[in-house]
């Protein structure tokens, strides 16, 4: 399940992003992966799925490329790599116009917003993410 759209996500930058060294905080990607890829979720997926699931991170790993700056314009791009059981594996790349600024591989777990236990998605669901293989 490669054949994913991609998903644009527009990063604000905040005053309180910017550490010590007067540039963001290496934590603050971890925010803006967050938000990039729950709004990927919130845009393709049915409301009721959305009010029945929730997204809990298992895990991130991030390349930083460049620093990012108060008043750059950043550019989030989500890539749902596949989904396999409750878990979802997610690239996102963050950019300011043609400069990588980081890379992040991130997996997740889709739990049940009743019981907060692992949930599978139903095949439907997952295929409006893949819609080259929906109708396959």
């Amino acid at each position: 399940m490669s054949n994913a759209a991609p998903h644009q996500y527009p990063i604000g930058i905040d005053p309180a992003d910017i550490d010590f060294m007067g540039h963001v905080n290496n934590a603050s990607y971890l925010k803006w992966v967050q938000d990039a890829v729950i709004d990927h979720w919130r845009s393709l997926a049915p409301a009721d799925a959305v009010a029945q699931h929730l997204w809990v991170a298992l895990k991130h790993e991030i390349t930083y490329r460049k620093p990012t700056f108060l008043g750059d314009d950043v550019i989030a791009t989500v890539l749902l790599e596949k989904v396999q059981g409750a878990r979802a594996f997610y690239e996102t790349i963050i950019k300011r116009g043609e400069d990588v600024l980081a890379e992040v591989k991130s997996s997740w777990c889709c739990i049940d917003a009743e019981t907060l236990r692992p949930a599978r998605l139903a095949r439907d669901i997952v295929q409006r993410f893949f819609p080259a293989v929906a109708g396959a």
